[in-house]
Parts: structure tokens; sequence; C-alpha cells
């Protein structure tokens, strides 16, 4: 299997957050969500040899905990979606995304249901490829909420809930089939304050409810777009949108908060909010060509070693490394492993 005779760090274990640039014989490269360029069982073909060039890139590059790079879907959110019923693609309206952006979304028309799994044979045939841990991204309930126009359940607390029951049903299979970490993708929580508040944090908890997995929540101030950027630059000095969240996560049941550090404004001091949660840490800027060095890397884990203990440490991506060139992401991968190796060695 993939990778199997490079050994995989117990301390500082390394991975990603989500997706990876795809071939460029699978979608346009460095563009978000980009179509398909093949159709039918070439596509489906495509999908499987691009995850598989994933796992055993991330191998290569030192990343201990394997994902799928997000190389079988469009959107992290979307994709997901479109498997269930109550969702109608054709029926689209504007809305406000992340109260940041304009965006034409799908419409809830009905009872959202899962009526089989969504992700579980990709899953399964990832398992397969690597003797690695193996870590899968799901869109949290409150993010699905925020990505869709309700034109049936008229409440968004409600749809949550209903998302929760199926995100269950989809992590309870994925756990079946080998996946030792299921990730939920909350970017709503950086802005919907008294929603995480009041029903945010306890619908991610329903969605998570009796795995035995490890849970991980990636809270991120989102890709490197305008919008994002835009948004960022109104945000001040010190971005201290975690001392909302992290409270309520550390009292959850979540085992692994996931943020963003690496060149954001970020207080590293807001790590103590989560004390005594497993970390996994944004060491690598998914806004800027600019590969990080070693050195820097290790810098960012040194500095968070302050707040965290070395064995509840896990050295990350910031977000997505989807508009990247290839080379360019996997430069960057190979620098958050060098950088992890540099603090490991110390710790030893």
């Amino acid at each position: 299997m993939t990778g199997a005779s490079v050994p995989v760090h117990t301390l500082l274990p390394t991975t990603i957050v989500g997706s990876l640039p795809k071939p460029s014989w699978l979608a346009e490269p460095e563009v978000l969500w980009s179509p398909w360029a093949l159709e039918g069982d070439a596509l489906d073909e495509g999908k499987h040899d691009a995850l598989r060039i994933a796992v055993h890139e991330q191998a290569r590059r030192g990343i201990d905990i394997v994902s799928d790079g997000e190389q079988t879907r469009q959107h992290f959110v979307t994709t997901f979606i479109e498997h269930l019923s109550g969702v109608d693609f054709d029926k689209r309206e504007t809305v406000r995304i992340r109260d940041r952006y304009d965006a034409s979304v799908p419409t809830v028309v009905g009872e959202v249901r899962r009526e089989r799994p969504v992700f579980v044979d990709d899953a399964t045939f990832l398992r397969s490829t690597t003797d690695r841990p193996i870590k899968w991204a799901l869109p949290g309930p409150m993010t699905m909420v925020d990505t869709l126009y309700d034109a049936h359940y008229k409440s968004r607390e409600k749809l949550a809930w209903e998302f929760a029951v199926i995100l269950n049903e989809e992590a309870k299979a994925l756990e079946a089939v080998g996946v030792d970490i299921i990730q939920f993708d909350e970017p709503s929580f950086n802005v919907f304050f008294d929603e995480v508040k009041d029903w945010g944090v306890a619908a991610l908890e329903r969605a998570a409810e009796g795995l035995r997995a490890e849970t991980a929540v990636h809270i991120c101030y989102g890709y490197g777009i305008t919008a994002n950027n835009d948004w960022k630059a109104t945000l001040g000095s010190q971005w201290r949108q975690y001392e909302e969240s992290f409270p309520l996560l550390q009292r959850s049941s979540i085992d692994i908060v996931s943020l963003e550090c690496q060149h954001s404004h970020v207080p590293m001091d807001l790590i103590e909010l989560i004390r005594g949660k497993k970390v996994m840490l944004g060491a690598i800027d998914v806004a800027n060509d600019a590969i990080e060095t070693p050195d820097e890397v290790a810098g960012t884990l040194r500095r968070a070693l302050a707040f965290v203990d070395a064995d509840k440490l896990i050295p990350s991506t910031n977000c997505g490394m989807a508009p990247f060139p290839r080379e360019v992401a996997l430069q960057k991968l190979s620098a958050l492993s060098a950088g992890a190796a540099l603090v490991r060695s110390e710790l030893s």
C-alpha cells in the first residue's frame, strides 16, 4: 500500500485540512469548483486515479494523516447536498454566503433526506490505498444551511438539525469503512456568533453523536478568494472571532479543533480557550503562493506549543489548496512536514 514503508509520526502528526489541486485532465487547474473535464465511467475512473495520486503525494511529502484531497468532489458543501433528496439544484436563488458575498444556490423544496451513502465508496477506496490513518471531511450543519435557500423549513435552526441527523448517518458509515478522523467544516462559526451559541455547537455535536472515530471541527477564514480577502481586511490587526466559539467547543464532545494561524492575525494565545482538546494548527497559508520555509513552519509550531501540549498538536494547512498550482501545493506540504520534523527533533 502507498506509503507503508515510510514511518507515521505519532508526535506532531501532519495532515491537510481540505482540498488539493486536481490534475488538469480531471478539472481546470487553479479554479475553485471547476466543472469536470470527463463524463460517465471515465469520470469515475479519473476521480479514483486522482485520489490515488493525492494519497501518493501526501505520503511522499511526509503527511502522516492522509485525506482524499477532495479529488472526487467539486465543492466541499454542495457535492454532499446534491446527493440528498429535498433540494432542487435547478431552482436557484441568490443568497448572502457567510454574510460576505452573493451566490446562486440551490433551494430546499421539501424534507431533506439521505437516500443512500454519499462518500462511502470513495472513502472505502481511500482506505484501500494506504496503511496510514485517514481523515474525511464533511460540511458542518450550519455551513450547509448557509449555502442554500430554504423555501421549506423557513428556519435555519430546524434545517440544521435535519442536516445534523443526515451527517451523523454518513459519518457512522464512513467510520464503518475505516475512517479514523471525521472532520466537520464550519467556516460559518466565524460569522454567526449568536447562532453558534444558540444551536450551532449543539447541532455539530448531534452530527458527531455516537462516533468512535475521532471528530474534528475546522473553522477557517476561507479560501484566498477576493471576497474573503476583502472581508479579512476589515477585521483589524487582531482576528478574535475564535473567542466566540472556542469556549463552547472546549466544553463540547468534539475531539479536535482546527484553526487558521499562518500569516493570519489570530492571536496564538486564543488556543488556551480550547485547553485539553487536540489542536489542528494551520501552519501553511493557502492565500499566498509563497512557499513557507521549514523554519517558518517550525516557528509557528513552537509558538503554539506555549499553549497546547505537544501530544495534542497536529500541524496542518490553514484551509484547502485547490486554487494553487499543483507544484506549489506539494512544496507547501513538504515544508509542513520538514517544519514539523524540526520541532519533533527538539522535543525528542
